[in-house]
């Protein structure tokens, strides 16, 4: 944090959270706010995503995909993914437990935060996948947990990818993604 020590922080937890207006995350005490609402390719790359991931879901019932949803994993540490694959929660104010896979649609505002922050985070609470895709390059760079550790397992510009060792069979298909911003 350079100069500025956490000390001198005030520390938030999900109560002080709950109250604010705005979009925020909430990490180890520390709000984020969140970069006002993301640009048209950030939105649909996301709702093209979320599309792929639930057609390959369609005969699991116990998954399922949502959107910018509260994940709490702490008393003082809320985040809200893109997007998350949740398995066996049916309902609730916010995810309660490890989605199977999340992914983080990364801009020059964020980046830091998804690719150092948020990574930490989701490796500590054994997120099996993490996916980071960035609008930009139209490439995503795929990570599985290994080992209690994150390993990058490819990056792909086109293509689809298949994530194994989850409740249900999921696939993003990032042909059906991307071909629209070519």
């Amino acid at each position: 944090m350079g100069a500025l020590k956490k000390e001198y922080l005030p520390e938030y937890t999900y109560e002080d959270y709950i109250q604010w207006e705005g979009d925020w995350e909430l990490i180890h005490g520390i709000a984020y706010a969140m970069a006002p609402s993301p640009i048209l390719t950030h939105q649909a790359i996301a709702m093209l995503i979320g599309t792929s991931l639930t057609e390959s879901l369609k005969s699991c019932k116990n998954c399922m995909v949502v959107s910018e949803m509260d994940y709490k994993l702490s008393d003082d540490t809320v985040v809200r993914p893109d997007i998350a694959l949740v398995c066996g929660q049916k309902e609730g104010k916010y995810i309660k437990k490890a989605p199977e896979l999340i992914v983080e649609i990364v801009s020059k505002t964020s980046a830091k935060r998804d690719e150092e922050i948020k990574f930490e985070l989701f490796e500590d609470e054994k997120v099996k996948y993490y996916v980071l895709v960035y609008p930009e390059d139209l490439k995503a760079k795929i990570f599985a947990l290994e080992q209690n550790k994150y390993e990058k397992i490819v990056d792909l510009l086109e293509g689809s990818f298949s994530f194994q060792y989850i409740e249900c069979e999921a696939k993003i298909d990032f042909d059906f993604v991307f071909e629209r911003f070519r």
